[in-house]
Order: C-alpha cells, then structure tokens, then sequence
C-alpha cells in the first residue's frame, strides 16, 4: 500500500538550527516569515506545514537553544563542589558562549523579547517564564548549597538567585552591545567579589 501524503522535502531538524540562529539574531519580531522561510530553504507553505505557526516555530527554536546553549550551564551547575563555585562558573560559561564569534551575540532569551507589541505579549510571557526558570535553577543550587553546609544557613537562597540571574541576563545585553568576553570576566569578578555579603 502507498504511504498518503508527500514526504517532507526538507530536514526538518537542520531548518530549526536555521530559524533559530534568524530568531537569535533578529528577535521575535524582527524575524518575518519571508526571512525565516529563506534561511530554512523552504517556501512558506512547507513552514506552516511542518511547524504550524511562526510563534509555534519560534516556541521550538527556544526550546531547541536551551537544550544546546543551556546544557553547559546546567552541567556546570550540577558538578560544582559549592554552589559559589557552580555559579561563578556557570556565568563565565555564559561570557563566552554570549561572545562566541560562531554564534549570534547575546542570549537568545534574553535578546528575543525583551518588550513588544500586545499581540505578542503571548510570546513575551513564555520568554518571561524561561528566564524564571534560569533563576530558579540559581535559586536550588543555592539552597543545595545551605543544605550542603557550603553557604550559610541564614542565607536567603532567592535573593542570592535574583542577584546572579541578573548579572547573567546583563552580561547578555552588554555582550549584544558588543563587550569582549574579557570585559564580561571581569563583571564575572566584581559579582563573584560579592557573594560574601550576598549570601550571608
């Protein structure tokens, strides 16, 4: 028996990485169909097709970029002995990974969404939960921390997450303005020369 319908003519895996690094480049809204569509070398019809939507690709592209992009941080979080020595890492992770010269500047969370016009406050809320969700990974490994012995029990382990959640996404923005991975070690360095009277 026939199998129904045509094969898909294009790897669809291969087009994601493509509209993610348009996304990563361009945000949300400065992403059109037309530019996606040309970079993932498919009409506009096949987009639709396989992805349903532009937010629905765009969901995906997010998802796809925390898996890749995210991964180091996550590891370096887990395996640090203290959770000051998980997090200093994970920020000079995130200095060189927001400065890598084969990769878009920035976080793409970060740079997408920041604001946008009200029809894409859908968007701009699934951004917002994502860069929770990155504090919060802060937020435990702190609390790990105090439950380790490593940082003190009077700590409060989501005022210290808050803080380095927006040390990160700073050295997002300031790498999107063009800092070199040097200027963001040493923003790395006065956050981390903080963490005594942050964490006590």
């Amino acid at each position: 028996m026939a199998e129904r319908g045509r094969p898909r003519a294009f790897d669809k895996d291969a087009a994601l990485h493509k509209a993610m690094r348009v996304f990563w480049t361009s945000g949300y809204e400065g992403a059109s169909v037309s530019e996606l569509a040309q970079a993932m070398g498919i009409n506009k019809p096949s987009l639709y097709a396989a992805f349903g939507c532009k937010e629905a690709l765009f969901r995906e592209a997010i998802e796809l970029y925390e898996k890749e992009e995210g991964a180091p941080v996550g590891a370096a979080l887990e395996a640090g002995r203290t959770a000051r020595g998980a997090i200093e890492t994970a920020l000079r992770v995130n200095a060189r990974c927001y400065t890598n010269p084969d990769n878009p500047r920035g976080c793409m969370v970060v740079v997408s969404a920041l604001a946008g016009s009200p029809e894409n406050n859908p968007v701009c809320s699934f951004l917002a939960d994502s860069r929770r969700e990155s504090e919060e990974s802060f937020r435990r490994r702190v609390a790990r921390g105090i439950a380790e012995g490593d940082v003190p029990e009077s700590a409060d382990a989501g005022r210290v997450a808050a803080f380095y959640a927006t040390v990160m996404n700073g050295l997002s923005i300031q790498a999107r303005d063009g800092a070199t991975v040097d200027a963001l070690e040493r923003v790395v360095d006065s956050a981390m020369a903080a963490w005594d009277a942050i964490a006590r």
